[in-house]
């Protein structure tokens, strides 16, 4: 018997699949892909075809983490929007199907891409992925939420105060060590959050270029995926998010574009960048932007620390997982600097 906590029956889940979904074909094979941190991602082969499966991981988890059935319900909402989404055929809620919740979705082909800096690429290519990671991240924040089902997916209130509660629990709950820089960071938070301005819509929670599928042809995206953290909020948090992972280094383990000089690889700068999204969006400018971009980083580091001690418990999805959770303290260095 395999020793892989992430390991399943596959000869049970075909069959159950094929109850299921009309048109699927057992058997199958399921092979998980070597990356992501969070909710374990396999490619199944079946003889009906290729799809993608994400589910919980085994183990005790924190409380509303790996909320997969919250992805499949976002993805199904989106299905007929301008947001790019893979279609998903089926949810399953029955842990003993293969020991977690699960769902599956249609398998797209496309190109992802890891390295901000774009190095297969050239000039034209480049600007083109951006402008179009722009237009989806608009096209999301422009959805209806009332008109596609999903009045509901976000509580109401300030985001902020919901985000800077939840993630410092979570944080709490994960904390390996003390991490000066964080405690700073989190006093500052609090201190410093803006008014509530009313704005409200769908966020995507981690928006970046590695959770786009990309045509290679048109450069466009096919698919914006690992939906885990969306919810209703704010969508300068989206946009902040983005662009606090552009501030990184280039080098390292969460490759940047800190120190590239942008223009030279046809790269819009970040004030380009911003600047494009409120013309898509129709604002004039955004205000506090320091702030949005600390709370980025330190929602990041919130969430990284929980990769760290579910490495340290055994439960990562990721043999990185530990490598990932180094980079705590550095980013919330980082972030102190934009406080200061």
């Amino acid at each position: 018997m395999s020793t892989d906590p992430h390991s399943f029956d596959q000869a049970k889940l075909a069959n159950y699949l094929e109850q299921q979904i009309e048109g699927f074909k057992g058997p199958l094979t399921a092979e998980k892909f070597p990356n992501g941190q969070s909710n374990p991602t396999f490619a199944i082969t079946a003889a009906s075809g290729r799809y993608v499966l994400r589910r919980k991981p085994p183990g005790e988890l924190l409380k509303s983490a790996h909320a997969v059935d919250r992805e499949f319900r976002v993805i199904q909402a989106l299905a007929n929007s301008d947001v790019p989404v893979a279609k998903v055929y089926h949810l399953c809620e029955d842990d003993s199907i293969i020991g977690s919740m699960f769902y599956l979705m249609e398998y797209v082909e496309a190109s992802v891409y890891w390295d901000a800096t774009l190095p297969a690429m050239n000039n034209q290519q480049r600007n083109k992925i951006y402008d179009d990671m722009n237009r989806v991240l608009a096209a999301m924040h422009s959805v209806d939420v009332d008109q596609v089902g999903l009045s509901d997916y976000g509580k109401p209130g300030n985001y902020f105060d919901r985000q800077l509660d939840r993630w410092s629990r979570q944080y709490r709950a994960s904390e390996t060590e003390t991490i000066e820089a964080m405690e700073q960071l989190m006093t500052w938070l609090e201190v410093n959050k803006p008014k509530d301005d009313g704005r409200v819509s769908l966020v995507h929670g981690d928006f970046r270029l590695d959770n786009m599928m990309f045509d290679p042809a048109t450069q466009q995206v096919k698919a914006l995926v690992d939906w885990e953290l969306s919810t209703l909020g704010h969508p300068f948090a989206d946009l902040a998010y983005q662009c606090m992972q552009l501030r990184l280094p280039a080098n390292g383990k969460l490759a940047g574009l800190a120190g590239i000089d942008r223009a030279a690889l046809g790269i819009p700068s970040e004030e380009e960048y911003v600047a494009l999204y409120c013309q898509r969006m129709g604002i004039e400018k955004i205000d506090n932007w320091n702030f949005y971009l600390a709370f980025s980083f330190f929602r990041f580091a919130a969430i990284l620390q929980g990769v760290k001690k579910r490495a340290l418990d055994g439960n990562a999805s990721s043999k990185k997982a530990l490598e990932m959770g180094a980079t705590v303290k550095p980013l919330a260095e980082a972030a102190t600097e934009l406080i200061t």
